[in-house]
């Protein structure tokens, strides 16, 4: 081997320690922090709530139809009861 320094040599091995980053969510320890938690929690109950409400909901298309055209109904009837002087 020469001394030539244009010569392509073996990269050097570099020692140290991989850090990977702490998430903003977690302490240094790793804890997760109490506005994290809170979070989660409060995400966690809006989508229960959410998921009851629309259980609670029974009404199908159908039946929305069947109001409204209802409704449409009593409105005619009560338009032409104003027309008519009744």
């Amino acid at each position: 081997m020469s001394d030539d320094p244009t010569q392509s040599r073996e990269p050097a091995v570099i020692e140290g320690e991989l850090v990977q980053p702490i998430p903003a969510d977690y302490t240094e320890a790793g804890v997760p922090t109490l506005d994290f938690v809170r979070d989660r929690i409060e995400r966690r109950a809006a989508t229960a709530d959410g998921a009851t409400e629309l259980a609670g909901e029974p009404t199908s298309i159908d039946e929305q139809i069947a109001e409204r055209d209802r409704a449409a109904r009593e409105k005619l009837e009560q338009i032409r009861r104003s027309v008519r002087g009744d």
